[in-house]
């Protein structure tokens, strides 16, 4: 793919993302994947975005930077985009064995694994899952845990059970094919960006959101033996500098890597530069 200027979330133009394919994982479903080669015999980066993202949403402005060093493959989650599709209820162990299928299939392990915020989770299961498929992790704007206090957390999970729930039923009964295309408000996305977003599955998206909530690695994160950095979104006001911080602390080695931005850094072409440093930080250390 041909370098390309930098481009802001809300520019009129749409950024060059490299082209997908399907991929079908045996006995799970068929999934999305956007690839670009890299140069020859280097070595590869498996991108896992965050929630109510994509492949191309999350990672459009690292596609090209990162793909001058590392063979770069972006999938899109289950639910999330042109990815699988499952009656089964959304689980992350399910999305890290997905990932690892998609490693085998692809012929591309061990990868260093770089996760945003919900594809940090991911992250670290493929890692505890597949331990053999991963040779580094990247962890941006994530943690081992998305909440800084108990109540908050189980307040939260209340909220998104009740909607998996509710989101559950309405896909039984038929409600959300129904429902005509949600227009999105006009200057809200680029054009590009709404058509990625109006792929997904929202039963599935929602039961996503509750999944992250459940989500804690505390007891084992500081098991990760493989190269780790982590880039922390220092304005982060969704998944706040100190339990990001606390996550890289927790993991031995781990170096860390600041953006001064906020939950949408993925977004602005300063993200790309951290990113890649980090790519290049794991890549030096794996033996």
């Amino acid at each position: 793919m041909a370098a390309t200027a930098p481009v802001s979330w809300l520019g009129t133009g749409r950024p060059a993302v490299p082209y997908g394919r399907r991929v079908e994982l045996p006995g799970r479903g068929r999934t999305f994947v956007r690839e670009i080669p890299g140069p020859p015999g280097a070595p590869t980066v498996l991108l896992l975005h965050g929630w109510v993202a994509t492949g191309a949403l999350n990672w459009f402005q690292v596609f090209e930077p990162l793909s001058q060093h590392f063979r770069v493959i972006a999938p899109d989650t289950r639910g999330h985009g042109r990815g699988l599709r499952t009656r089964d209820v959304f689980r992350l162990s399910d999305c890290a064995d997905d990932y690892g299928v998609l490693i085998d299939e692809m012929g591309t392990g061990p990868v260093i694994a770089v996760g945003y915020s919900m594809g940090g989770p991911s992250a670290q299961l493929l890692w505890r899952r597949h331990r053999d498929l991963v040779s580094g992790l990247v962890l941006c704007a994530t943690s081992a845990g998305f909440f800084p206090d108990r109540a908050t957390r189980l307040s939260y999970q209340a909220a998104m059970f009740t909607m998996a729930g509710a989101a559950r039923a309405a896909a039984v009964t038929g409600v959300f094919s129904a429902l005509p295309m949600v227009p999105v408000p006009k200057g809200t996305l680029p054009l590009w960006a709404a058509r990625e977003a109006r792929r997904h599955d929202w039963r599935m998206v929602i039961e996503a959101g509750h999944s992250v909530g459940t989500f804690r690695s505390q007891r084992w994160i500081g098991e990760i033996d493989v190269p780790t950095s982590v880039v922390c979104t220092a304005a982060d006001r969704a998944v706040p500098r100190d339990l990001q911080l606390g996550a890289a602390d927790a993991i031995p080695g781990a170096t860390v890597h600041y953006v001064d931005d906020g939950h949408m850094a993925c977004a602005n072409p300063a993200f790309a530069d951290p990113v890649v440093r980090a790519c290049l930080d794991v890549a030096s250390r794996i033996g």
